[in-house]
């Protein structure tokens, strides 16, 4: 049986990252990098696809905690014969992947099972392990397949049996035991080891000043702060990409076929990713994310792709990994991603909104980023009444989306507004000719005016949580009566007990079979849209259910199965945790607005 998705505990360095079960699996790390092949992939299988178990060996509770506004987790066991702290962190590196484990005795004695486990290629090839030493003469042991070295060292080392290495010790009140993993390519020197204390003290001080710089003083923000610091943790400190998520194929549907590879660097979630930044104060990561856009979409514009690696990279080729199970069964495991040849024209957009979102926060324009937005904005005037896949990336056949369209109208809306106010250059009499055709037709094909909504797609009387970002980017006012048509279809239509689904997958329009289950960020969309239309009530009520399904740290998936209640999807999503911030920002203007009535 999998571990719930809600028992995992994220780890990261800002270019790897690792969960760990609340009883001390490390069941799913890549290494050196995020969209890098899992050396542990229990997460999609069965331990003997790798993983790193530290814990008791009898039954025991578990409590946990980052330690201040950090992800150095702290997770204390209790057993009926003593208390053990367990410590896990991916230090900042220097250069360095490392994950590390301490050992810390409370109280009493607690025996100990630690089981090191790897198989690299996403658990699939059994590396040739053997005990050697390092640069410093100390032993370690060391795992090797083709590219990669994975080091293990630590005060008591497990020993080889069957292809795991395996130990049992007892851990007594006041003992401590250090352990540590490291990667390097294979053709290097085994590394010496880190100052551990030092480390560990480094990365919380690091995390925390971060952290401190916020500027969201309103309701829930120890929510926004958890929410920021998520997506700090998966935007690739040093080529400044930003994940969607740190993992692949976790499921939509438990085991159903929803299941992709969220690793890669969306277009869309990193530019709203980046105004949930902004709008907390964080300035300098805009540059490190336009300098990666800069590099990622240059050439022919016509080569936008909606998805790159983390270094820009265009390859992203899916396929299945048929020597995996699957999460709970749920087939196929998928890496890379089909959806980078779709058209998904609102992508545009949402790049556009959030460097104009920089330009009035201070950000100047480099030569380079300028022309690379004005080349793509005039390539979007030649193409942008075609059908595309739209937001959800539909598999089925491509349509005219009316978000679709409305980011369109954002992408020459701004790109307009750096013209006139800015003073950049471009052909601004066409865009804006064009901002204003679109708009007219948004209005004329894409609503529904006998039901007084806006529709999910031309030709159609199906509606889309999409939709509620309509007023978000300044289309339409959000207490103008299609706005709060709209809101009350979403309503009618997507709510399921309580919480927002994407669109009603029985419209077949995704071509997918099965069901899916309530989007999160959908729902914080709803919560942002009652703030927006004067539902403050609401939208605090709406918002509180939606943090009490957070995990005990704080961390939400792409999904929520309200039958069973439980947290279903890649985890943690980048999309749930920016939703809540926007969410929490627009309850606080509300609040605002409120008491100046």
């Amino acid at each position: 049986m999998s571990t719930p998705i809600a028992e995992y505990a994220l780890l990261g360095d800002t270019e790897g990252a690792a969960l760990v079960s609340r009883h001390g699996a490390v069941d799913w790390l890549c290494l050196p990098r995020f969209d890098s092949p899992a050396c542990f992939a229990a997460l999609l299988g069965t331990d003997d696809h790798g993983r790193w178990f530290l814990g008791p060996v009898d039954e025991a509770t578990a409590t946990r905690a980052y330690r201040e506004n950090s992800f150095v987790l702290d997770t204390v066991h209790e057993t009926a014969t003593g208390r053990v702290r367990v410590t896990d962190l991916m230090p900042f590196g220097d250069g360095r992947a490392d994950l590390v484990r301490i050992v810390e005795g409370l109280e009493g004695e607690v025996p100990m099972l630690h089981e090191w486990v790897v198989r690299t290629g996403y658990g699939k090839v059994l590396p040739w392990v053997s005990r050697t030493e390092d640069c410093d003469g100390v032993t370690v042991i060391r795992a090797v397949a083709g590219p990669d070295m994975l080091v293990l060292r630590g005060d008591r080392l497990p020993e080889p049996t069957d292809h795991h290495h395996r130990d049992e010790f007892t851990v007594r009140a006041g003992e401590r035991y250090e352990f540590a993993m490291t990667w390097v390519p294979s053709w290097c020197e085994v590394p010496g080891a880190l100052d551990v204390p030092s480390r560990v003290d480094d990365t919380v001080r690091r995390f925390d000043d971060w952290a401190a710089r916020h500027t969201h003083d309103g309701p829930y923000r120890d929510a926004v702060t958890r929410s920021l610091l998520v997506l700090r943790l998966l935007t690739d400190e040093l080529r400044g990409g930003i994940v969607a998520a740190p993992t692949t194929s976790l499921p939509e549907d438990v085991g159903g076929e929803r299941n992709w590879d969220y690793r890669y660097c969306w277009l869309r979630d990193a530019s709203l990713t980046l105004e949930a930044l902004l709008a907390c104060g964080y300035v300098d990561e805009t540059r490190l994310w336009r300098d990666w856009l800069v590099r990622a979409v240059a050439g022919d514009p016509a080569d936008l792709q909606i998805m790159y690696a983390v270094d820009g990279s265009r390859e992203l080729p899916e396929r299945t990994l048929d020597h995996l199970p699957g999460y709970e069964g749920s087939r196929p495991v998928r890496v890379g991603n089909a959806a980078v040849d779709q058209r998904q024209s609102d992508v545009l957009g949402e790049v556009m909104i959030s460097l104009d979102e920089a330009r009035r926060l201070g950000v100047s324009e480099s030569h380079e980023s300028w022309a690379v937005q004005k080349a793509l904005v005039d390539d979007l005037a030649d193409h942008w009444d075609q059908s595309d896949n739209g937001l959800w990336e539909i598999r089925g056949e491509p349509q005219h989306f009316t978000h679709s369209r409305v980011m369109v109208w954002a992408a020459f809306d701004r790109a307009v507004r750096a013209v006139e106010e800015d003073g950049h250059e471009g052909d601004v009499e066409r865009w804006r000719a064009l901002r204003d055709r679109v708009h007219a037709e948004v209005l004329d094909q894409g609503f529904d005016a006998e039901r007084g909504t806006f529709v999910q797609h031309y030709g159609t009387r199906e509606v889309d949580a999409a939709l509620l970002l309509i007023p978000t980017v300044g289309f339409l006012p959000a207490d103008d009566e299609r706005v709060l048509g709209t809101v009350r279809a979403v309503e009618e239509d997507l709510l399921r007990d309580g919480f927002v689904l994407r669109y009603r997958t029985e419209s077949g329009v995704d071509g997918l079979s099965g069901d899916e289950n309530p989007f999160l960020a959908c729902s914080f969309w709803l919560a942002e849209a009652y703030a927006r239309c004067g539902r403050v009530d609401d939208a605090h009520i709406l918002m509180d259910r939606l943090l009490g399904i957070r995990n005990d740290l704080g961390l939400l998936s792409e999904e929520y199965d309200p039958s069973t209640d439980r947290l279903v999807g890649n985890f943690p999503q980048a999309f749930s945790h920016l939703a809540l911030v926007r969410a929490a920002i627009a309850i606080a203007e509300a609040d605002a607005q409120a008491e100046r009535r």
